[in-house]
């Protein structure tokens, strides 16, 4: 099974981050992976996007065309990568920050008010990880098990107390 996904939105809302997660779970889980991240000149406020792939098979370039799933955190994402998404893709929109619908009728599409979310639960900067629980719950690309391993280990021991937050997160938009 392969799953290349793209997490696209500003700077500062984790984009990189989550990428990284999905990337460091395949690797935990002995699967091939690519991780590509992009951002504009300023890193917090400019673009961000992150193409990831997971896969059974060698992957043979970082570069994604056609996403099997989308997960954008501001319309400018959604304007640019709802087209790419493969028919009977998934995209995930943050639509506490996104008003506009999908436009493609021949794709899932999960809206989840992650950044309100996240604001009420007291983790402003946490949005990002609830996306993530969100994705994982619907394409079944990891058990909550293997998730909640990559997690543990990306969060530095710096920021132990970040990762009750992260779990937190996680779990929330697992269950959305």
């Amino acid at each position: 099974m392969t799953y290349e996904t793209i997490f696209a939105g500003f700077g500062g809302q984790g984009i990189l981050f989550a990428g990284k997660v999905i990337a460091y779970a395949g690797m935990l889980e002995g699967k091939n992976v690519s991780h590509l991240p992009s951002y504009g000149p300023e890193m917090r406020g400019g673009t961000a996007n992150c193409s990831v792939i997971v896969s059974d098979e060698d992957v043979a370039s970082p570069i994604i065309t056609e996403p099997t799933a989308l997960v954008v955190m501001n319309a400018p994402s959604l304007d640019k990568f709802e087209n790419a998404v493969v028919p009977g893709g998934k995209i995930f929109i943050d639509s506490a920050l996104i008003s506009r619908k999908c436009e493609r009728d021949d794709a899932d599409v999960f809206t989840i008010p992650a950044t309100q979310m996240a604001n009420d639960m007291g983790f402003p900067k946490l949005a990002n990880m609830i996306m993530v629980g969100k994705l994982i719950k619907e394409t079944e690309m990891f058990t909550w098990e293997q998730l909640e391993g990559a997690v543990t280990k990306l969060v530095p021991a710096a920021k132990a107390a970040m990762l009750e937050s992260n779990l937190k997160a996680l779990q929330a938009g697992y269950n959305y």
